[in-house]
């Protein structure tokens, strides 16, 4: 069997859990034609870099694939009958990359940095406290001018 990388974008009008279920709808077709899902990362409600069909945001989701070929000629012919289907992409690899993709990956890292600070912006120690700052010094008239 062959190995494929397919990249689908979905409506940004459907619910999360709607294109999950497209992605498990896609995950039985392909078992039922003889291949197996290695992975399934939803990258969730993404911007377009441009509009598709009026939509500028879409539902993007990553799938890891060893099927026959048959079966992914199914799985992009259902796609292209879905309306909720903005575009995908089904792309022959070599190998099948198990780990996290460089969005989710990019995601995570994110998501640590923010929770190390304790918030979205970084601490701030060398600036006093609201209350606490110095006094300006007043300006003369000459200095204004």
């Amino acid at each position: 069997m062959a190995l494929y990388e397919h990249v689908v974008i979905a409506r940004q009008d459907i619910s999360p859990q709607q294109a999950e279920q497209m992605n498990e709808d896609m995950k039985a077709l392909i078992e039922g034609q003889g291949g197996h899902i290695a992975k399934i990362e939803y990258w969730g409600l993404r911007n377009l870099t441009f509009r598709i069909k009026k939509n500028r945001k879409g539902h993007y989701s990553l799938l890891a694939i060893d099927a026959p070929a048959p079966a992914v000629k199914e799985m992009e012919r259902q796609l292209s009958l879905n309306e909720d289907v903005l575009r995908y992409m089904t792309i022959r690899v070599e190998e099948l990359d198990l780990e996290l993709s460089p969005v989710l990956a990019r995601r995570d890292r994110e998501r640590d940095r923010r929770d190390d600070f304790g918030g979205d912006r970084p601490d701030r120690g060398d600036r006093p406290e609201r209350g606490e700052r110095p006094e300006r010094a007043e300006r003369t008239g000459e200095e204004a001018q």
